[in-house]
């Protein structure tokens, strides 16, 4: 699928898009990402019915969700990436689209801190209860381990 027919399906979606790399990729605004996942997994020319992956990025000045989708139907993939602010990160869940989401995005709020916002049951998984700060960013450091980044 080329990136205008796929902005074309999505009207109304406030978006920056490119080629990097052969693959393709949206970039969405967090108040958008609702609406334009609903609109990815149901567009009948779009059916992006498999989220494979989705992460976080942390770039010190903020943070960036990076969700892999594939259509088991039409063959084709995106990247959809949304900027978090680094002192709120929120963003819309999606585990009511694509039920991988559930995991996927406990594990980013565990180790990022991001919250998704309506998610059904958000906690950590392998942290305890009580662990402060998140792991995975680039100010956190162990003074245990003395990891600095």
């Amino acid at each position: 699928m080329f990136n205008e027919e796929l902005l074309t399906a999505l009207p109304g979606i406030q978006s920056t898009s490119s080629f990097e790399d052969g693959g393709e990729w949206l970039t969405v605004y967090t108040t958008d990402w609702l609406h334009l996942a609903k609109k990815l997994r149901k567009h009948p020319d779009l059916l992006f019915d498999y989220l494979f992956c989705l992460t976080c990025v942390d770039w010190k000045t903020h943070l960036t969700m990076v969700y892999h989708l594939s259509s088991t139907v039409h063959r084709h993939n995106i990247v959809v990436k949304s900027k978090l602010d680094r002192d709120n990160p929120e963003i819309e869940s999606v585990s009511h689209i694509w039920k991988t989401a559930e995991f996927h995005e406990r594990e980013v709020f565990e180790l990022f801190g991001v919250n998704f916002l309506h998610h059904p049951d958000l906690r950590n998984l392998i942290l305890p209860e009580d662990w402060e700060r998140y792991p995975l960013r680039k100010d956190y450091e162990d003074p245990v381990n003395m990891i600095k980044l």
